[in-house]
């Protein structure tokens, strides 16, 4: 990550140029100039009221003239502030009414004459009766229309402290991050850039520097009953049709949206919003992402996640890798609530080891600053109050029969012991898999810890839907779609919607009689291609040959341990069903296959199918009988299918329609 702190001064022998403009008047940037020797330090930034007087300070006696009018420039619009009075040490200009809150050029005019000064962020405030002790850097105030709002907890990313009865917070800032951010409370909402809340403010001066930087809220009822959206892994790019097809989703998100009438609900990305390697390449980064889910979004409620690929790799720090997420999107780690529950927003991906190109060596891991952050934020939150704690990589990961950690070992152990004694979901992406953790779980040693490893809305990548228009799917399988959780005050119930699919998709069916692999599917790979690609393809003639077994393969997506399974043939036999690591056969022939038959093939593709968990195998008595599938999820919600066999096996008999 990169140091934000702006220059304090911008310190000059300044030209004055002489202009004619007026608010609004863009002629004046053709005035004629000269120079005269004044000289003024223009600070960073300046907290001016609406209208109101701000002094700015000279050198060397060199003042500008009370004839004279300072300008104000920025967004195609010039504010003219005439100067009050002027001494060899400073002077005194007011602030146009029209100005508002941004970044302006800085001008100075005499008669027909007008040159530059520099940059000026004016930050517009109210009035307020208030002096900042002695050490504060950063302060403000955070109210609604109806008045301030007391106990707002306030962080720089560093420090934590929370508003008085009248609204006002101090912080004693070093600036280290640049912001200055709050836990939106419970019963509130923030302001909003199209659909990123307005929970930060940037800072612009030096450390020593004293900044205002107020909040302005929304007091908002109902919130103890939400619908929270888990959006992982977007990956946009402008590639393999990944526009047309993210605007699928966004259809299938809106069009939930309107069926929930007016329940309040957000959204929350898992990280990977972006590539970085097509920032450079597409011409496709961060601000088109943003431009992107303003437009197909609307009016939703969106908080984000930092994921790997949002990292700028053309850096050699951490610090330095995140300057232009912060920049675009939001800080990478922050808290906020809504109704009864506490959000955690956390930045998992270290970048500490960047060399500059594309190598992308990372750790993942939970930094100490962060871990320390993380302390102070919780020094506020009740052990009754369950926490959401959402970071891009996951925290554990499958093997064998149970889990282990995928995370920096120390670390993890630290974060594990902060949240100790309260109820904790980690909400995860990265893998584009889906898995579950339990409290249960030997891994979280009786914790009340779970994790949920999402889906992704981009599938494998966007490529299965572009090599095989309407089958959309993770590397094990899993659909593309986005996770929706219902809220009822501290109750969660949850479940994986599919994009394009009714909210009854929710596991997929196989008669492994009628699935198989082999060479012939892949006519146009060379036969001299390497031996460690003609391996990795035989993996799938491997596991799935032409075979007469009467087995049953059933991938139950976002299976967890309290999910229920039963298969019944037609006789009303229940047959035994086995939990099984598999590569799932749509994917294979959707995605895998197309990649591999390549006449120009030279090494193993990317993206191709994974073997994983959630799968299940039964055995039928025959090929001919007919089973009901039937699967049961932890809230009581059953789902069936009627799988007549046998069954045919095609990417077109399992496509969306």
């Amino acid at each position: 990550m990169k140091d934000f702190t702006k220059y304090l001064f911008l310190i000059g022998t300044i030209a004055l140029v002489a202009s004619t403009a007026a608010c609004g008047d863009t002629d004046a940037d053709a005035a004629p100039t000269d120079d005269f020797d004044v000289r003024i330090e223009l600070p960073a930034t300046a907290d001016v009221t609406r209208g109101g007087e701000l002094t700015l300070k000279v050198r060397d006696g060199k003042a500008p003239l009370t004839t004279d009018s300072f300008l104000l420039e920025g967004g195609g619009i010039s504010h003219l502030c005439p100067i009050l009075r002027a001494s060899s040490e400073d002077f005194t200009l007011r602030l146009a009414d029209a100005c508002e809150s941004g970044s302006y050029t800085a001008h100075l005019r005499r008669d027909a004459r007008k040159k530059t000064i520099g940059k000026i962020h004016i930050n517009i405030v109210e009035e307020l009766d208030f002096r900042p002790a002695e050490g504060t850097t950063v302060y403000g105030v955070v109210a609604t229309a109806e008045g301030p709002v007391a106990g707002v907890v306030v962080s720089d990313g560093t420090e934590v402290t929370v508003t008085d009865a009248a609204g006002i917070y101090e912080l004693r800032s070093a600036k280290r991050w640049g912001y200055v951010f709050i836990s939106v409370p419970s019963g509130y909402e923030a302001p909003a850039d199209g659909v990123r809340p307005l929970f930060y403010q940037r800072l612009l001066g030096a450390s020593h520097v004293v900044e205002r930087r107020d909040f302005t809220l929304t007091r908002v009822d109902g919130q103890d009953d939400f619908t929270l959206f888990l959006l992982g892994d977007m990956h946009l790019a402008n590639r393999t049709g990944d526009a047309a097809q993210f605007a699928q989703f966004a259809a299938d998100l809106n069009a939930y949206r309107a069926a929930r009438g007016s329940r309040r609900m957000y959204a929350l990305t898992l990280g990977d919003m972006t590539w970085d390697k097509y920032w450079y390449s597409n011409s496709y980064a961060l601000p088109q992402y943003v431009s992107t889910v303003d437009r197909l979004l609307g009016d939703l409620p969106v908080y984000h996640t930092m994921g790997n690929h949002d990292n700028d790799f053309m850096t050699t720090s951490d610090y330095d890798a995140a300057v232009k997420y912060v920049d675009v999107i939001a800080p990478t780690y922050y808290s906020f609530n809504i109704g009864k529950v506490h959000f955690v927003v956390m930045d998992d991906i270290d970048c500490s080891t960047y060399d500059g190109t594309d190598s992308r060596i990372y750790v993942k891991r939970i930094t100490n600053e962060q871990l320390n952050w993380l302390a102070k934020d919780l020094a506020h939150v009740d052990k009754s109050t369950p926490l959401i704690v959402s970071m891009h990589a996951q925290v554990f990961k499958p093997s064998g029969t149970g889990f282990v950690y995928d995370h920096d070992s120390a670390n993890t152990e630290t974060l594990l012991d902060l949240l100790d004694g309260y109820e904790v979901h980690f909400v995860t992406g990265h893998t584009h898999k889906i898995f579950n953790v339990r409290p249960d779980d030997a891994v979280v040693r009786g914790r009340n810890i779970h994790e949920h490893n999402s889906g992704s809305v981009c599938a494998s990548w966007w490529w299965s839907g572009h090599l095989t228009p309407g089958v959309h799917l993770s590397p094990d399988g899993t659909p593309g779609g986005y996770a929706v959780w219902d809220v009822e005050g501290t109750r969660f119930d949850r479940f994986y919607k599919s994009t394009g699919w009714p909210e009854e998709y929710q596991f997929r069916s196989y008669d492994l009689n009628n699935v198989s692999f082999s060479m012939a599917d892949v006519p146009l790979m060379p036969a001299n291609v390497p031996a460690a690609v003609l391996s990795s393809y035989k993996q799938y003639v491997a596991a799935y040959p032409a075979n007469a077994d009467n087995e049953v393969l059933i991938n139950i997506w976002n299976w967890n341990r309290n999910w229920r399974l039963s298969v019944v043939d037609e006789r009303g036999k229940q047959l035994e069903c086995t939990p099984v690591w598999a590569y799932d056969p749509l994917h294979i022939a959707a995605l895998t296959v197309p990649r591999f038959n390549k006449a120009s093939l030279t090494a193993v593709p990317s993206f191709i199918t994974d073997r994983y968990t959630h799968f299940f195998k039964a055995k039928a008595d025959d090929p001919d009988v007919d089973l009901t599938i039937t699967v049961e999820d932890e809230f009581g919600r059953t789902w069936s299918e009627r799988m007549q066999r046998p069954k045919a096996f095609s990417t077109e008999a399992y496509k969306r329609r």
